[in-house]
C-alpha cells in the first residue's frame, strides 16, 4: 500500500520540482471531488485547454502557514491559505514513484513534456445525460451489478468545522464492462456545474465513472502526484492550528485508511508496449497482488437465488427453499433439472414414502418393495449417469411429524427405509411454506433443519417479468405488471377475496389468451386490480405486433402522451432478440428515458444481452436518418 502525501510549499514554489516547471500549478478537478463540495472555478482553466473538465481548483500542500493555517494552490497557481478545518480544498495525493516502479504501467507523454502514468482505480467523471438515465432506470430495476468494491469518503457538511470525520461508503457498479458509483447530490457538491454540462441540484442522482487515475511523474526526485485533484469534503485537520507535522493530520489518516486502500483495491495496468523483462516482472508483481487480495482464488461476485440453487445441487449439499405459496420454488427447481421427480410430502403415507413389505407367498417370506419415486430416480440415474438427477421433496412443512421423520433419514444417510441407498447421481431439494406464510405449516424439527442449506426465495418485479419474457405472458399483463413497477404483482390476501401472487397472473394470462376478456380476471385477482388492468388496456399504446409489422408512423409516436409512451415501451420490451434494433428504432424516437426504461426491462441484468443492446445501438445510429415509415 502506498504512503500517501501532499507535494510541500518548497516542490511547489521555492524549488519547483520538474513536473511543477512543465505541467504548472493549476490543477484539474475531478467531478467526483465537485460533488464532495470541492472550489471548481468558472474563471481559471489548466494550460491543457478551456472545456468544463479543464476547470481549476484550489489544492492542499502539506506546509504550515504562520504556525497557525494550511498552505496550498489557488486556482489560479498562486500561494493560498486556509484554515484547517476547511473541507473544500481539492486533494492531489502524492507519494514515491519508486513504490511502484516495478509494476509501472506505459507512460505516456503528456502535455508540455511531462510524463504520465495510470494507477488505481477511482470515481472521477460524471457520465452524460442519456447514460445517467439509463443507468438510474437500470439500477431502480434491480439491474446493475455490484463488483463488491467501493469508495469512502466523509459525508460531514464542509461548513460544519467542528463534525469530525463520519464515513460514507459508495458501492461500485458495473454496466458493460465499465463500472461506476450512483452519487445522490447533497449540499456540498448542489448548485455547481459537472463536466458533462449539468448544473446540479440537491436530490440529483449522478453516475460517476470509475477510471484509472493519471500521474504526474518525476523520476529524478522520486515523486509521482495526481493529475486532478481526485477528492475533497474531508477536514485537514481538527486542530485549530497546524505545525507542520502532516503525518498526524486528519486528512493523512483518511488517504491511509481509505483512499490507498479502495485505489490498491481496484488497481488496473496496460500492458503494451514493455520490454520482456518489464513485462515478467509485471506479470509476477500481479500475481502477488492477486494472491495477496485473494489468497484462496474465491470469485466475490454476488450470486443469484438460482446459483446457490445450483450450487448446493452439484455439491451434493441438500437445499431447502423457502417462501410462501406461488413464489415459483419447483419452477427453479425444473430449470435446473427439468425431469425432477417431485414428491408432495403433505399427501405422503409412510408407504408411499419409504416402501413397504409384502409378503411373498411363492418364497414363503416378506419382501421389501422400493417406493415407485425410488425406482423412477434409480433407472433415470443408471441411464445418465454422467447428469444429476434432482428429487423434490416439496411442501415438506405441512406433511406429518411422522413424515417428516422419514425424510428427515433419507436426507441424513441418502438411505431409504434403512435399505436402499441413493444414486451417486442423486440430488435432494426440498421446499415448503415457513409458518408465517401459512396456517397449515408446521415447524420443520431441528434435525432435519440443520441438514439444509437454505435459500428463501422472493420473486422480485425483474426476476418475474424474465420469466413471464420467456414464458408467453400476456404481453397486456406484461406491460402492466412493468407500468406499475410490480405494485400489483401481489396483493394481500384475506380469506374472502381474490388475491393477485405471481402464480395468479400466470393463471390470468391463459384465461386472457382464452377469452379474451379482461374482466375474467376479476375471479383470479380482484375487483380492484381488474378494474385498473381495465383501465390500463383501454389506453392508447403502439403494440409490438405494430411495431413488428410496420403499423405504426412517426406521427403515431409523437401523439403518444407520457403515460402512453411508458406503457408502450413496457409492452415493446417483451420483444425477442430478431426484432430487437427495429423495436428499439421506434422506442428511441420517444426519447433517452424511455430507451433507458427499455434497455433495463429487456435486458434483466443479462450480460449477453447487455452486448447486444450495445449492437443494436450501432445498428441504430448507422440507419438513424433513415427512421420508420412515414
Amino acid at each position: 500500500m502506498n504512503d500517501f502525501t501532499f507535494l510541500t510549499e518548497n516542490q511547489i514554489f521555492d524549488n519547483e520540482i520538474e513536473i511543477i516547471k512543465k505541467y504548472g500549478k493549476k490543477a484539474p478537478i475531478s467531478d467526483f471531488a465537485i460533488l464532495l463540495g470541492g472550489y471548481v472555478s468558472n474563471t481559471y482553466y489548466t494550460p491543457e485547454g478551456d472545456k468544463l473538465k479543464d476547470r481549476t481548483t484550489w489544492w492542499w500542500t502539506s506546509s504550515p502557514y504562520d504556525d497557525d493555517d494550511v498552505r496550498g494552490v489557488s486556482k489560479g497557481g498562486n500561494e493560498y491559505w486556509d484554515k484547517t478545518h476547511k473541507r473544500n480544498g481539492s486533494a492531489r495525493p502524492a507519494s514515491s514513484f519508486s513504490s511502484i516502479k516495478h509494476i509501472s504501467p506505459n507512460r505516456v507523454r503528456g502535455y508540455n513534456g511531462t510524463e504520465e502514468i495510470e494507477y488505481g482505480e477511482y470515481p472521477q467523471t460524471a457520465v452524460d445525460k442519456n447514460l445517467n438515465s439509463r443507468l438510474e432506470s437500470i439500477y431502480k430495476n434491480g439491474g446493475m451489478s455490484e463488483t463488491g468494491k467501493g469508495y469512502t469518503t466523509d459525508s460531514t457538511r464542509y461548513q460544519d468545522a467542528e463534525q469530525g470525520f463520519t464515513p460514507r461508503r459508495f458501492t461500485e457498479y458495473s454496466y458493460n464492462g465499465e463500472k461506476y458509483i450512483r452519487f445522490e447530490v447533497d449540499g456540498n457538491g448542489s448548485g455547481e456545474r459537472l463536466s458533462n454540462g449539468v448544473d446540479i441540484s440537491v436530490g440529483d442522482i449522478v453516475w460517476v465513472k470509475v477510471e484509472p487515475i493519471r500521474w504526474l511523474i518525476d523520476e529524478k526526485n522520486d515523486i509521482m502526484l495526481a493529475k486532478k485533484g481526485l477528492f475533497a469534503g474531508v477536514r485537514f485537520d481538527s486542530a485549530s492550528k497546524y505545525s507542520g507535522d502532516f503525518r498526524r493530520t486528519e486528512i493523512k489518516r483518511f488517504m491511509d485508511n481509505h483512499f490507498a486502500k479502495d485505489i490498491v483495491a481496484n488497481i488496473s495496468y496496460s500492458k503494451t508496449e514493455m520490454s520482456e523483462q518489464e513485462r515478467k516482472e509485471y506479470e509476477k508483481a500481479q500475481k502477488r497482488a492477486e494472491k495477496s487480495k485473494n489468497p484462496y482464488g474465491f470469485n466475490f461476485q454476488q450470486v443469484s437465488e438460482e446459483e446457490i440453487i445450483r450450487g448446493a445441487i452439484e455439491s451434493g449439499v441438500p437445499v431447502f427453499l423457502h417462501g410462501p405459496s406461488s413464489e415459483g420454488k419447483s419452477a427453479r427447481v425444473k430449470q435446473i433439472d427439468p425431469t425432477c421427480d417431485i414428491i408432495y410430502l403433505r399427501n405422503a403415507t409412510p408407504d408411499s414414502l419409504n416402501g413397504k413389505s409384502v409378503y411373498d407367498s411363492a418364497k414363503g417370506e416378506m419382501v421389501d418393495i422400493p417406493p415407485t419415486w425410488l425406482k423412477k430416480l434409480q433407472s433415470k440415474c443408471e441411464k445418465e449417469p454422467d447428469r444429476l438427477h434432482v428429487v423434490f421433496f416439496d411442501e415438506i412443512t405441512n406433511a406429518l411429524p411422522s413424515i417428516q421423520g422419514i425424510a428427515f433419514n433419507i436426507v441424513l444417510d441418502r438411505e431409504v427405509n434403512g435399505i436402499w441407498q441413493l444414486p451417486e447421481n442423486a440430488r435432494i431439494v426440498a421446499a415448503g411454506n415457513d409458518m408465517k406464510d401459512s396456517l397449515a405449516a408446521n415447524q420443520l424439527a431441528e434435525p432435519l433443519f440443520n441438514r439444509f442449506a437454505h435459500v428463501y426465495i422472493k420473486t422480485t418485479t425483474q426476476s418475474w417479468l424474465k420469466w413471464a419474457s420467456e414464458h408467453n405472458i400476456h404481453p397486456a399483463i406484461y406491460s402492466y405488471i412493468a407500468f406499475k413497477n410490480g405494485e400489483t404483482l401481489r396483493s394481500e390476501y384475506n380469506g374472502e377475496t381474490p388475491n393477485a401472487d405471481p402464480r395468479k397472473w400466470e393463471m390470468a394470462s391463459k384465461m386472457l389468451y382464452a377469452t379474451n376478456s379482461p374482466e375474467m380476471l376479476r375471479a383470479l385477482v380482484g375487483e380492484d386490480i381488474t378494474r385498473e388492468f381495465v383501465g390500463f388496456c383501454n389506453q392508447r399504446v403502439i403494440t409490438l405486433d405494430d411495431v413488428i409489422k410496420g403499423n405504426c408512423t412517426t406521427a403515431d409516436i409523437n401523439s403518444l402522451d407520457t403515460a402512453q409512451r411508458y406503457a408502450t415501451t413496457m409492452g415493446l420490451s417483451q420483444v425477442t432478440e430478431e426484432h430487437l434494433d427495429s423495436v428499439r428504432g421506434v422506442v428511441s424516437q420517444m426519447g433517452a428515458e424511455f430507451c433507458a426504461v427499455f434497455d433495463a426491462l429487456w435486458t434483466h441484468g443479462d450480460e449477453a444481452r447487455f452486448e447486444r443492446i450495445q449492437e443494436s445501438n450501432l445498428a441504430l445510429a448507422s440507419t438513424q436518418r433513415g427512421g420508420i415509415r412515414r
